[in-house]
């Protein structure tokens, strides 16, 4: 079966099966990074990663049967990020008909649950097998990035200084009570509420004479019935071109400011209508991946 984020990393011309088994056959004879660990039940798994360009690549996993026979349980197309995303607490949530896990956190520069799939699964394991009886891990932190596999460049709104000035610490005053919020202060539920009910009869005003897209920034919005892919609209601050070592498809590696969340994405060139500049906009949907970082 054929990924739906395969094209995002530059196999967009990928249709055939038989073509997809001869690739995940050659990451397994010849992989650029392997783990291998056994969980608390003595089961050998496996995760066999192969790079095909800066920061992508494809990570095929499964089980040992015995010391010879490796069986392949799925794979996936990833995107290493570039810095760390979400300090927030984060749960790790196994699927329930594989041995893949979700990240899960409550991140308050969104306001939302935040999911994310995430990449280093052999770490998990490895983790859970040494944490103490009925311990729960709890990773540090988290580098997010995002495949996605359409979208469009969207001009910035023009903003002066003092504007700028004003967002920040708007933004800064946002997040300081969403703290005091969550940690059960009425005070500033109440100053929320009163928040969101200006900026909603504001909006109500505005939409009438602009378009919507002159109004929202940027956003962060859940896509589909999956939970780890959105639709976000992200102020690109740095981007480069690369490139598929394999098909030489063209790509573009993004570094957006999303809600003042800060991650990577990558899109095949084919898939991206306009030309990417720092300040412009991306608007598109991407699947959220993750690396988490333990503390030891």
């Amino acid at each position: 079966m054929i990924h739906t984020f395969l094209r995002s990393i530059g196999f967009g011309d990928l249709t055939k099966n038989a073509d997809l088994y001869l690739i995940l056959e050659s990451i397994l004879n010849r992989p650029d990074e392997q783990n291998i660990v056994k969980d608390e039940y003595g089961n050998e798994f496996a995760c066999f990663s192969k790079s095909f360009g800066t920061d992508i690549g494809i990570t095929v996993c499964g089980n040992f049967i015995n010391d010879k026979e490796f069986r392949m349980e799925y794979y996936y197309p990833y995107l290493h990020g570039s810095q760390i995303t979400t300090c927030e607490t984060i749960e790790i949530e196994r699927h329930a008909a594989r041995e893949a896990f979700a990240g899960i956190c409550d991140e308050l520069k969104l306001g939302v649950t935040l999911i994310f799939y995430i990449e280093n699964i052999a770490d998990i394991l490895h983790a859970r097998k040494n944490a103490v009886h009925n311990t729960t891990i709890r990773p540090d932190n988290a580098v997010l990035a995002g495949l996605s596999t359409g979208g469009k460049i969207l001009l910035p709104i023009m903003k002066t200084s003092k504007q700028l000035a004003n967002k920040e610490k708007s933004s800064e005053k946002r997040l300081s009570l969403m703290k005091q919020a969550r940690d059960g202060n009425k005070s500033a539920m109440e100053n929320l509420t009163m928040n969101d009910m200006d900026l909603y009869s504001s909006l109500s005003r505005r939409i009438m004479k602009e378009d919507v897209l002159s109004i929202v920034e940027s956003s962060f919005i859940p896509y589909g019935i999956e939970s780890d892919q959105y639709v976000v609209i992200g102020e690109i601050l740095n981007f480069y071109e690369s490139e598929n070592s394999l098909t030489n498809e063209k790509l573009w590696i993004l570094n957006l400011n999303c809600n003042n969340l800060v991650f990577d994405i990558c899109i095949n060139q084919n898939d991206l209508l306009g030309e990417p500049q720092v300040g412009r906009r991306f608007k598109g949907r991407i699947w959220l991946q993750g690396h988490v970082n333990f503390g030891y």
